[in-house]
């Protein structure tokens, strides 16, 4: 028996699944919002990228010396 038959399949990528969604149903107001739920969350993750490149960065120089 395979693990894949047993073990639960992964959950659709959520970026892909917001780009699923149906956004006819959605009035102005609720656009203008998920715009900003959005924004926060691209900078949420700008913000980890360059906590994650800080962190490589303060690593590599330690152990060159």
């Amino acid at each position: 028996m395979d693990l894949d038959d047993i073990l639960p399949r992964k959950s659709a990528d959520p970026a892909s699944a917001l780009g699923a969604q149906d956004l006819d149903s959605l009035s102005v107001d609720e656009l203008h919002a998920r715009i900003s739920t959005l924004e926060a969350e691209i900078a949420r993750t700008r913000a980890k990228i360059e906590s994650a490149v800080n962190h490589r960065a303060s690593a590599e120089s330690l152990f060159k010396r």
